[in-house]
């Protein structure tokens, strides 16, 4: 079993007119180590599926070329996504675009190191399986990177996780 198979379900919520999922993880980790881990090329390999090309800062535009792997394992063919840096605020927030999505980070200081909380506002319809998924093993991963591992999000099945999450939407469906 993986790191992220023990963590918390994300939460799926309605903000207005779209829906978030919301994540909260607590990382034996420095603030300053886990935003280097979400900010930087050479960690974002390891549990993000593409690359966050561009200056870092607020207001700079990203591109968002999918790492080789994960092109060559989804049969991906389309031109990298375009994104923008909205709240660049080292080692607290970090939020930015993802074509019509909305990622925020955010960072706090924990007696055990970091409490990270990443929010997604999504730019469908409707919040699905796949994505929150999706974001649960990329959080996993990036766990298991901060604690030395190695991967990435091409080497992992997803299906077990979306199975759990597919169930957890037909739960609130049912409300």
């Amino acid at each position: 079993m993986s790191s992220h198979d023990q963590d918390p379900l994300g939460e799926v919520r309605r903000d207005g007119d779209r829906w978030s999922l919301r994540y909260v993880r607590v990382l034996r980790h420095s603030p300053e180590k886990v935003w280097a881990a979400i900010t930087r090329s050479e960690h974002l390999n390891h549990w993000m599926p593409c690359d966050l090309v561009g200056e870092r800062r607020a207001g700079a535009p990203l591109t968002l070329p999918f790492w080789p792997e994960t092109v060559e394992k989804y049969k991906l063919t389309g031109p990298p996504l375009a994104g923008e840096i909205r709240v660049w605020d080292p080692p607290h927030v970090f939020e930015w675009t993802w074509d019509v999505d909305l990622l925020r980070f955010e960072l706090t200081p924990d007696p055990e190191g970091t409490r990270l909380t990443f929010t997604t506002w999504l730019g469908g319809s409707e919040a699905d399986a796949d994505t929150a998924s999706g974001y649960h093993i990329c959080l996993g991963l990036l766990r298991a990177r901060l604690d030395g591992a190695s991967g990435s999000t091409a080497e992992v099945d997803t299906a077990p996780m979306k199975a759990v999450y597919v169930a957890a939407f037909e739960r609130l469906s049912h409300r």
